[in-house]
């Protein structure tokens, strides 16, 4: 459910309504269980998601009430080890975007099995991929990377891997 102006609009304590639109990096946690299922196709792909605003595709955390309500887009900072990997995958439905904070993040646009293209980003760089296109992170750097994650949806649809990824097939179970 996304937030709601009620008690702004009705005169409710606005000190408490403020608290209520706050999530500080304290009160956040690196979740390394949420992407663990991943690590079924290797070790590399074990990374952490801090989560601000909503959930992302890939878990049901609607219980952790640390979460800021989602009403039209995701939030969230991932933590990659030097080495870590985000697997190429799709987001069909809804655009995404990658905001380094520290380190440094290799991203790849890829098109079918064996075309694709990389950049390194770094501090303060930034790309948005387009729902539809293939992408892929990793951090090739000798720090943890650390960067923003925000999905254009209150809560996207699971993504897709191709036939090519070694993340094909991959369950949660």
């Amino acid at each position: 459910m996304p937030l709601t102006t009620d008690a702004y609009d009705n005169g409710g304590d606005l000190a408490a309504y403020t608290d209520s639109l706050i999530a500080t990096k304290d009160s956040r946690e690196p979740d390394w269980d949420t992407l663990a299922f991943q690590t079924k196709a290797g070790d590399q792909y074990r990374r952490a998601q801090i989560r601000y605003v909503g959930s992302g595709a890939t878990g049901d955390h609607d219980g952790d009430n640390r979460i800021l309500p989602s009403g039209g887009f995701t939030f969230s900072n991932m933590l990659l080890p030097p080495g870590a990997e985000g697997p190429e995958h799709t987001h069909h439905d809804v655009e995404e975007a990658f905001f380094v904070l520290e380190g440094e993040v290799r991203v790849g646009i890829h098109r079918g099995d064996g075309e694709a293209e990389y950049r390194t980003l770094g501090y303060r760089d930034m790309i948005v991929v387009p729902a539809g296109v293939a992408r892929s992170l990793k951090n090739e750097g000798a720090t943890d990377a650390l960067f923003c994650v925000v999905i254009g949806t209150r809560k996207p649809q699971v993504p897709t891997y191709p036939a090519h990824s070694p993340m094909h097939g991959v369950t949660r179970d």
